[in-house]
């Protein structure tokens, strides 16, 4: 199964809560901070609703 790089590209000050929980749940809290996760439609549920902050790579 594939797997997704996942890095924060964008602050986290003045979003929305939901969406900042939904950086953490990815374990993303700071700008430059890099995580892996499978390729799922639960992940890549949560990258739709905050795609706007990321940088999505496929490993």
């Amino acid at each position: 199964m594939a797997n997704l790089r996942i890095e924060l590209v964008k602050s986290l000050n003045g979003r929305l809560e939901k969406h900042i929980a939904t950086a953490y749940s990815l374990g993303l809290h700071k700008i430059g901070n890099v995580t892996v996760q499978p390729d799922n439609p639960q992940t890549r549920g949560k990258i739709a609703k905050i795609g706007y902050l990321l940088k999505v790579t496929e490993e």
